[in-house]
């Protein structure tokens, strides 16, 4: 069980874009789906159960009295209420992210107003992109992608969602070797870009996109685009850095790894910075 709630800063999520490729010494080839392993499933129904296995007995009775209420199909209203407090108990209380995140899911479903599930879809969308488990990763992409169709239903020329449902596709199933999936997110992405090619949100979930499939040229375009409106977009910087590295294009990675670490004084990411240059 995760013991804190993972909300990702810009500068986590940026470091995490450091492992995408691996070691950078020789370019990646484009991902090809593994067809021959079946999908990993997450059940958070019986994840739920084994934690609930772990708590007091008062604690236990609090929320098999919560659940008690959303099953017996009391009124909506309730329901909503009942979601919403076993939310707020696995987060606050219990410090569990799985939970949290799906009573929170299933009472912006219930509720079933644009900010509610644009906010549940954001959660999942940040838990993600630094998901290393791949059944849940799976499961959390998933949701994601239902939680942002819902929102776009009721908004449908929001390119703020827009951008949210093709980065889930492009950091869900796609980070782990998908290429169908990179490409439904990159098609959702192209069509804000293509009403407006100055919007560096698209843009540079496009050309991660662009590396996550090995699409190098593309990324780096997009990329060099983004930096360029915002030089202080990190992210951008990092995928940049990396998407050269991965290219064989040492001399332009090693400067912009430079260019990151003036950006930051986190000895930390320093130290993370450091050892990608070394790797070269």
């Amino acid at each position: 069980m995760k013991t804190q709630i993972i909300l990702a800063s810009a500068a986590i999520v940026a470091v995490a874009s450091l492992f995408y490729f691996g070691k950078t010494s020789e370019p990646k080839k484009p991902f090809t789906k593994k067809n021959s392993a079946p999908e990993k499933i997450f059940d958070i129904q019986q994840f739920i159960t084994s934690a609930k296995a772990t708590l007091t007995t008062d604690q236990t009775l609090y929320v098999t009295k919560l659940e008690s209420g959303i099953s017996r199909g009391d009124v909506k209203e309730q329901q909503i209420k009942n979601y919403q407090t076993l939310a707020n108990f696995w987060k606050d209380s219990i410090k569990s992210f799985e939970p949290y995140a799906f009573y929170l899911s299933e009472a912006s479903k219930l509720e079933n107003s644009e900010k509610n599930l644009t906010f549940a879809a954001r959660l999942f969308l940040e838990n993600l992109r630094l998901e290393h488990d791949e059944a849940k990763l799976n499961w959390e992409t998933a949701e994601a992608i239902e939680l942002f169709e819902k929102a776009l239903e009721h908004n449908p020329d929001n390119d703020d969602l827009k951008i949210g449902l093709g980065s889930a596709y492009v950091f869900g199933k796609g980070k782990s070797g998908d290429p169908q999936q990179t490409m439904k997110g990159i098609q959702q992405l192209l069509s804000v870009v293509r009403k407006d090619s100055n919007n560096m949100k698209a843009q540079l979930v496009l050309g991660i996109g662009g590396s996550i499939s090995g699409q190098f040229d593309k990324a780096i375009e997009r990329l060099l685009k983004v930096v360029n409106a915002e030089p202080n977009n990190l992210e951008a910087i990092l995928f940049l850095a990396d998407t050269y590295a991965a290219k064989g294009e040492k001399a332009e990675a090693l400067k912009w790894f430079n260019v990151s670490k003036s950006l930051t004084k986190d000895p930390h990411f320093t130290e993370e910075i450091n050892n990608r240059i070394k790797s070269l």
